[in-house]
């Protein structure tokens, strides 16, 4: 078994959904924001995504994208983050580290030479915002040849076969459930047809279901992980660690 499929083993024997923390790489600094990985690491956070700062985040609300503008004025690169993440490994030798980004930035990187690197660094997988499900094999192909998973994003508009499809061959990852139709950031209250849907994404495949988008607190994670498997908090951790910028 990979790290993803150790942790949700774990997870699922503790009785708890896993907790995913998403951090924009190189806002306020990089620096900072590999202090940050490890400070929310320190406070209980399962797995981690990186996300590599890119100029028209589309899916990402105003939190991420100054955070990501942020970042790119300190020019802040995909290379630049795969340089760091082999230090966070060394320090967190269990914990998946999941490469998050768009697409652009990893064609342009070049598709095997960022699965060779991103494997060589030490991450896990890799999740790409806007990498629809026709147009994945030849980044997935890449990944599983050096040893890294895919992770599906789901949409809120995902269909049941499309959802089936979207799970084939990802047993060593898990899939992204996006909460709410929209982009990134936090919500009053997520959409009360929410629990319905994640039941039966579970009732449809037995890939794990990670939710994510609007999700402010451990606490309302725990809830929704009733579920699924886990839960994501992204831009209320981002706003943390921002603050005073």
């Amino acid at each position: 078994m990979n790290r993803i499929q150790k942790l949700f083993a774990k997870t699922r024997a503790e009785g708890r959904g896993a907790y995913v923390a998403y951090l924009t790489m190189g806002a306020p600094t990089l620096d900072a924001s590999i202090a940050a990985a490890d400070t929310v690491i320190a406070e209980g956070v399962d797995i981690l995504e990186l996300g590599i700062p890119f100029s028209d985040p589309v899916a990402d609300g105003s939190v991420i994208r100054r955070a990501a503008a942020m970042a790119l004025a300190n020019g802040v690169t995909l290379a630049a983050v795969l340089g760091r993440v082999p230090e966070l490994r060394a320090r967190h030798p269990d914990t998946p580290i999941v490469v998050f980004s768009y697409y652009n930035l990893i064609y342009s990187y070049g598709i095997d030479r960022f699965a060779a690197d991103a494997a060589k660094a030490g991450a896990d997988a890799v999740l790409v915002v806007d990498l629809p499900l026709e147009e994945r094999d030849e980044l997935v192909t890449a990944l599983k040849a050096n040893g890294l998973a895919f992770v599906p994003l789901i949409a809120p508009t995902t269909g049941p076969d499309r959802i089936v499809a979207s799970a084939e061959g990802m047993e060593d990852s898990f899939l992204y459930a996006v909460t709410v139709k929209g982009v990134t950031g936090e919500r009053a209250s997520l959409p009360p047809e929410l629990a319905a849907r994640l039941d039966e994404m579970k009732r449809l495949t037995d890939v794990p279901v990670v939710a994510g988008f609007g999700i402010r607190t451990p606490e309302d994670g725990a809830a929704i992980a009733r579920h699924c498997d886990g839960f994501v908090i992204g831009s209320a951790i981002v706003s943390r660690f921002l603050q005073g910028t």
